[in-house]
């Protein structure tokens, strides 16, 4: 099919909207550690049952020992740091401005890829940069006193909105080259499902890592009684499963597939739109008023993003 990458690209920004809106309404019901353990593992089982059925193993097949370790690295930067800093700053923020940062995840994914895959940098590279910072810079920034201007939201949220698209967009390089081994890993006579599915197996390679991940951070801070209290709050959990279904099992999945069938710039243009998205169903649902300065620092920051890649 024609433009299947792209097409694929724009459902993962939609799920992705529908995610920050779930997730951002489960970290105020049962805490944002929480929220990422529940979701990871139930993302692991889900992906687990999705392969068996489609290639008749519950785990990712051939997968050997260079794909698991750039998988895994893929995890740590995307989940433990990206999602852990995205969590923590819809709590400080709201989704709609932790969003707004996660327009820096491709320009993170153009220096990674830079530095580890030796993709070319070029001027119009570094004017995509200002761009998208600008855009980024109208939306958080107002008048002070005088001529200065400050701060309109808090810098503990700035600062976790900067580490989450930093995550997202090293941690998309990561599974990049950890899905080029896994590649290689396939043996000449694979089942033609596999192939398909191999977007999903690496998924599910970084939910376990992931997963495991935050569950030894919760015991070795002492928090597991977090996940008891969770269990008791039915509400917090349907939002935790849809964050699930929305976030890592499909919208992450499709994500590395879009990778594979467009040009790794369109595919991070087009997903990156969830900024854009989310304005007015988050606006609605918490009764928030749409400000044009808001509104024109995301359309900057997208108009960043775009250039980032033509």
């Amino acid at each position: 099919m024609a433009h299947l990458g792209e097409i694929i690209s724009l459902v993962v920004a939609v799920f992705w909207t529908a995610t920050a809106l779930c997730a951002d309404e489960a970290s105020h019901r049962i805490g944002s550690m929480t929220v990422n353990v529940i979701r990871l593992c139930l993302a692991s089982v889900f992906l687990g049952a999705l392969l068996w059925i489609t290639i008749g193993h519950p785990y990712p097949l051939y997968a050997d020992g260079k794909t698991w370790f750039w998988l895994a690295l893929s995890a740590v930067a995307g989940y433990l740091f990206g999602d852990w800093c995205l969590f923590n700053s819809y709590l400080v923020i709201g989704a709609r401005f932790g969003q707004l940062f996660m327009t820096l995840a491709p320009p993170s994914a153009a220096l990674a890829g830079w530095v580890m895959l030796g993709e070319s940098m070029t001027w119009k590279t570094a004017l995509a940069m200002v761009v998208t910072l600008s855009g980024i810079a109208i939306s958080i920034l107002s008048r002070g006193q005088g001529h200065f201007v400050k701060l309109s939201l808090p810098l503990k949220g700035i600062l976790l909105g900067i580490g989450a698209g930093v995550g997202q967009g090293v941690g998309l390089v990561l599974s990049k080259i950890g899905m080029q081994y896994y590649s290689q890993a396939l043996p000449a006579e694979v089942p033609g499902a596999m192939e398909t599915m191999m977007p999903f197996a690496s998924t599910m390679i970084r939910a376990i890592v992931g997963g495991a991940g935050f569950l030894l951070i919760m015991w070795l801070s002492g928090r597991i009684g977090d996940l008891v209290k969770a269990a008791h709050n039915r509400a917090g959990l349907a939002y935790a499963s849809l964050t699930t279904l929305f976030g890592p099992a499909l919208g992450v999945s499709l994500s590395l597939m879009a990778v594979r069938y467009a040009d790794a710039g369109i595919a991070s243009t087009l997903m990156a739109l969830t900024p854009v998205l989310i304005i007015v169903p988050y606006a609605i649902i918490h009764k928030q008023k749409i400000r044009f300065k808001e509104v024109l620092g995301v359309v900057v920051s997208m108009v960043g993003v775009t250039m980032f890649f033509l």
